[in-house]
């Protein structure tokens, strides 16, 4: 009688937001690089930006699939098709959203009964799959699509009383002294979600981290040493999917203006004199912050590539001011929609990004090597920003005080043309600092692919999660002659 062991499979459950698919679906895309049979589990509109690279994976002789589940749009309120976090406009919606979510727990348990997949990876977002996989016995890996830094500061507000808004403390027992204000922190609402997330952490197998050793070595180990938590650190994980391309389809929707004519704009500019400047696929500004941002980049003087959320349904919140784009021409360019922020952050001409500070954004920045002009918005975004400039120190705050901001549009306060302009010329100059800043960044980002080599430090720990699954499964017993 001898044994065998059958193909590993492994179900994977994104949160339905564009920063969350696209990571999840690189995971689900390495697993199944190396051997493994991976099914990812969302929605029909969800799925549609993901098909033909599921299609690509499939030619090239790579198990890997989608299986649907109905997302109960109209159950509670939302629009027909309303079935992604980008696109929400309001509170009340996100709300609708979240109520949504979780009524997809019934789906997704008996999808793991009928299949019973060897382990299942889901979003920190869906902390109810722990209880769902340890009444089947499946082992539960948990995606965070957060920094190590982010994580353990997290876990600092679960665990500890925090001063008054106005009152800066230090986050203590951290590799490094960080001072923050309270309003940088979850809001008492957002606290009881944190909560949920650490108990599901303690209850998984262990949790999945989009970063790489050399970028945060000490908040690795405190994550796994101090904090207790069994993670692998398998990022940047665009690089280990996409060493030599960039798989565009999975990046989703149309833009005014397409790749291509991006990289050959660039190609026309001197190298990082560029500033590229992009705020995600969920911040929607109000005209009049568009109004600021737009005169600062003119104001300073710095060729630009200017990423805005498009809004099929109102594009008048999009109107930048009155002959803007005709007195940029040349100098500025603005994309509506969908950029490919990859291939542009590693053009030679591309000196700087203004993000919001997205993990996968900062994550992209750093693989490129390029330093940064910080402005957070809400969730995990304002600890990206210190570990970014007070630990890394690659980038420079502008300084935004209002935290949690989910919905930048109904921000009360603006951030000034002049506070732009200064971040922008402190960046972009050929200043001592600025040098000093950007050959830092140079150097995270050639230790980024380092990582993702086949002996590099993410590329090993991934090796080590494939390793130890496999030897979790129980062998099947066939008959010999």
């Amino acid at each position: 009688m001898a044994t065998e062991v059958h193909q590993l499979h492994v179900f994977f459950f994104p949160f339905l937001a564009r920063g969350h698919m696209i990571p999840t679906m690189d995971i689900a895309r390495l697993f199944a690089a190396r051997g493994a049979k991976s099914t990812i589990i969302t929605t029909a509109r969800n799925a549609t930006g993901f098909t033909s690279t599921v299609d690509r994976e499939r030619f090239s002789g790579h198990d890997i699939n989608i299986k649907l589940i109905r997302f109960p749009s109209t159950e509670v309120g939302l629009p027909e098709g309303c079935e992604s976090f980008h696109s929400l406009t309001t509170m009340e919606m996100l709300q609708a959203f979240l109520r949504a979510v979780s009524m997809l727990q019934t789906q997704i348990e008996e999808l793991l009964v009928e299949y019973h997949p060897d382990c299942i990876v889901a979003d920190m977002c869906f902390p109810g799959v722990s209880d769902i996989a340890a009444k089947l016995e499946i082992p539960h890996i948990i995606f965070h699509g957060w920094s190590y830094f982010a994580l353990c500061a997290m876990d600092f507000t679960v665990t500890k009383d925090i001063p008054s808004d106005s009152e800066s403390f230090v986050v203590l027992d951290l590799p490094d002294e960080i001072n923050m204000k309270r309003s940088k922190f979850p809001p008492d609402y957002y606290l009881e979600l944190v909560r949920q997330l650490r108990e599901s952490e303690l209850r998984s197998y262990g949790v999945l981290v989009n970063s790489y050793y050399a970028l945060e070595p000490s908040y690795a180990e405190y994550y796994k040493n101090v904090a207790k938590r069994k993670s692998w650190h398998i990022g940047p994980v665009s690089l280990m999917c996409n060493k030599n391309t960039i798989d565009k389809a999975q990046r989703g929707e149309r833009a005014n203006i397409d790749e291509q004519y991006c990289l050959n704009w660039l190609d026309g500019k001197k190298p990082n004199s560029v500033l590229y400047v992009s705020f995600g696929s969920v911040a929607l500004f109000s005209i009049p912050q568009l109004a600021e941002i737009a005169m600062a980049l003119e104001a300073s003087g710095v060729p630009f590539i200017w990423v805005i959320k498009s809004s099929k349904e109102d594009e008048e919140r999009c109107r930048l001011p009155q002959g803007f784009e005709d007195r940029i021409e040349g100098k500025g360019l603005i994309v509506k929609g969908w950029a490919p922020q990859v291939l542009i952050l590693d053009h030679p001409a591309v000196g700087g990004f203004m993000t919001h500070c997205g993990w996968n954004s900062i994550v992209e920045g750093v693989s490129a090597g390029v330093p940064f002009i910080t402005w957070p918005l809400f969730a995990d975004q304002f600890f990206n920003e210190e570990l970014v400039t007070t630990v890394l120190r690659v980038g420079i705050s502008l300084g935004f005080e209002v935290c949690w901001t989910s919905w930048p549009e109904e921000m009360v306060s603006l951030v000034k043309r002049e506070s732009i302009e200064m971040a922008v010329n402190q960046l972009m100059c050929s200043g001592e600092e600025a040098l000093v800043m950007r050959k830092r960044a140079e150097e995270l980002g050639q230790r980024a692919k380092a990582a993702v080599e086949n002996n590099g430090s993410s590329s090993l720990d991934f090796n080590a999660l494939m390793e130890e699954l496999m030897a979790r499964k129980r062998p099947l017993k066939s008959s010999t002659a």
